[in-house]
């Protein structure tokens, strides 16, 4: 677990719900809060534009995940993409005893404790590369 993810993250618990939100001020979604812990531990991400809340199909959006420095692992990732149910993926982000992610049923980025009940569609930890 990448310790300077989880920190930024627990930072931004509390922060507003807003679908497709991309700033602390205006509010995050799920790919807005990865996001922006990638942008606070001094990384650059790359999010997708123009998803909705609900989706069969991710593959569209996995190039994104590389563009922002995450390589893909098969446990213990620093991201999570999970999903909620069939046509809902959601993202989290490990931090120690379980999981921050943007909650939109609460309206706000949440503590979620371990272990995850949602299915784990796929894991990326932050690449060894400068930023």
């Amino acid at each position: 677990m990448n310790t300077q993810l989880a920190v930024v993250a627990l930072e931004l618990v509390g922060t507003r719900f807003r679908l497709n939100g991309r700033t602390v001020e205006g509010g995050l979604d799920c790919v807005g809060l990865v996001a922006q812990v990638l942008r606070h531990a001094g990384y650059s991400a790359r999010p997708p534009e123009g998803y909705s809340l609900r989706s069969i199909s991710v593959a569209q959006w996995l190039h994104h995940a590389e563009a922002s420095n995450l390589i893909p692992v098969a446990q213990d990732g620093d991201v999570i993409l999970c999903m909620v149910n069939p046509v809902q993926p959601h993202l989290l982000i490990a931090v120690p005893g379980g999981y921050v992610h943007a909650h939109a049923g609460l309206g706000r980025v949440t503590f979620m404790p371990a272990p995850l009940s949602w299915p784990i569609a796929r894991q990326w930890q932050l690449a060894d590369k400068e930023h």
